[in-house]
């Protein structure tokens, strides 16, 4: 594992995927990270790329042929190399190669740049082109953190806090079957109650917000994730069907993309949400993680 670190925050990050596993709070002596135990979700913050969310029937069309894939894509299980690391910062880096073509016929080179200003971690990510052709893709990213934080704490403590974007109107998504709907537009400012059956009906889909904060009524502690101009922001944790309530986590997730429509006609290029790079351009984009 790769450790950066400041005064504040010791951040622990693996290769695979380039995935962050561990941040520590030096102050408050804090373990914010889930901590993968595969019971609930074996993951911790994969980067989704090239798709955000499942597929309709798991595939698409580009260009005559049809092309299968795996919900949230295949870039948080590649192996990455480290390009440039410094005491408070980490950068990342796959090149794809040819090694996906069967199931995206698009070349790129990927960079995640991890850094520490404080008590906050900044991710910021780079797509390249490395094709002849405009290509088509989405980004997300889905970090999960522990609730409750505290042993003398459980998640009915916490809530969640939505910020939406100036000048723009905040809309609410459903996932039905793990295909995305347009529900309701909502308020500029909105609490939510972490409860047993929040995430019963998948997650919670939002767009045009800037600001997503979970903290404990109780304690203060918490994240406050800023992903200003970010098309859509993801709530989730797994619903335990057994005893109706949530696992001890909760992803917020900031998405450049976003799940199929149920009417999708699953072309690549017409996908709600994708993003259109041209050739030799660079898309780049940046979120970050304060630690309460």
């Amino acid at each position: 594992m790769i450790v950066i670190e400041n005064d504040w925050l010791e951040v622990g990050i693996v290769s695979n995927g380039a995935e962050v596993r561990e941040v520590k709070h030096k102050k408050n002596e804090l373990n914010y990270m889930w901590t993968g135990d595969s019971t609930y979700w074996g993951r911790v913050s994969p980067v989704l790329f090239p798709i955000v969310g499942r597929l309709k029937e798991d595939q698409y069309h580009l260009d005559g042929l049809t092309y299968k894939m795996s919900q949230h894509g295949f870039l948080r299980d590649v192996e990455f190399m480290v390009e440039k690391l410094t005491t408070d910062s980490a950068s990342f880096v796959f090149e794809s190669a040819g090694r996906f073509i069967d199931v995206y016929p698009y070349e790129f080179k990927s960079t995640i740049h991890y850094s520490l200003k404080e008590d906050s971690l900044s991710v910021r990510w780079k797509i390249e082109n490395k094709n002849k052709e405009e290509m088509y893709f989405s980004i997300g990213a889905h970090p999960a953190f522990k609730i409750p934080l505290l042993e003398n704490e459980t998640f009915h403590d916490y809530s969640l806090k939505l910020t939406s974007a100036k000048n723009k109107n905040p809309l609410e998504y459903e996932l039905k079957d793990s295909l995305i709907h347009e529900k309701a537009a909502v308020n500029n400012t909105e609490t939510i109650p972490l409860t047993r059956s929040l995430f019963a009906n998948d997650a919670l889909v939002y767009s045009n917000m800037d600001v997503t904060t979970l903290t404990s009524n109780k304690s203060g502690h918490g994240v406050e994730v800023s992903h200003n101009d970010f098309p859509f922001v993801g709530i989730w944790s797994k619903h335990v069907d057994s005893d109706g309530t949530m696992a001890p986590f909760v992803c917020i997730e900031p998405w450049y993309g976003i799940a199929d429509t149920h009417n999708t006609s699953g072309n690549l290029k017409e996908k709600f949400g994708v993003n259109r790079l041209g050739v030799g351009e660079t898309f780049q984009s940046e979120y970050s993680i304060k630690f309460i």
